[in-house]
């Protein structure tokens, strides 16, 4: 049951809802931004109205499939890992892509959300919120880059994994974390070696 179930997952994870959008309006989401076939890049290349669909239909497929299959009672805690981490690596390595996904970030909230009931995807709502607050002050409201933003991704789940162990969540939560944490890093790894070489340049600059 598990095996069928964590496929079953994988598949929904897999379904490209933001790059179909795309196609759909004859606009290709990988020409844009940072050529990640995701919600975020359909709303710069199509608009709000089609992008915040392509959002929900992400998150929803991390969240809707988990939620019904625990509820049923088909997933206690102790084997929800498989299931639950199957969806962020759908989207992350699609087969509909040629095994070349998205950054995983709505179905990651989706997968939270229902692990959690909202709790740990609304602080990593809020943590990125301050995160980008933060980056525009220090650019002086200028616009990030999309190393910027990985960065602020990747730092912010870090941070959610401090609060899921300071508020003592369950092991099975913190494995969660740590393998999603690990695909965040995998999918974000170009840009954040282009971020920490800029930074390291800066460094090198400021001591001459």
């Amino acid at each position: 049951m598990l095996a069928a179930i964590t496929l079953l997952e994988f598949f929904c994870g897999s379904l490209m809802f933001s790059y179909w959008l795309g196609k759909l309006v004859k606009k290709d989401i990988t020409a844009v931004g940072d050529g990640n076939p995701g919600a975020f890049n359909l709303i710069q290349a199509a608009g709000v109205k089609i992008g915040l669909l392509g959002v929900f239909l992400d998150f929803a497929k991390g969240y809707f499939p988990l939620v019904y299959f625990v509820e049923k009672g088909y997933l206690p805690k102790s084997y929800i890992i498989p299931a639950a981490i199957a969806p962020i690596l759908g989207h992350a390595f699609s087969p509909f892509l040629r095994f070349k996904g998205g950054k995983s970030i709505a179905t990651t909230f989706g997968v939270w959300s229902a692990t959690t009931k909202f709790r740990v995807s609304f602080f990593y709502a809020i943590v990125l919120a301050l995160l980008f607050v933060i980056a525009k002050k220090l650019k002086h409201g200028g616009s990030t880059t999309t190393e910027e933003d990985a960065f602020m991704v990747v730092l912010g789940f870090l941070i959610v994994g401090v609060y899921l162990y300071l508020l003592d969540f369950s092991a099975y939560l913190l494995t969660l974390w740590f393998l999603n944490l690990l695909v965040m890093v995998y999918k974000n790894k170009e840009k954040l070696s282009t971020f920490y070489s800029a930074i390291t340049n800066k460094e090198h600059e400021l001591k001459k």
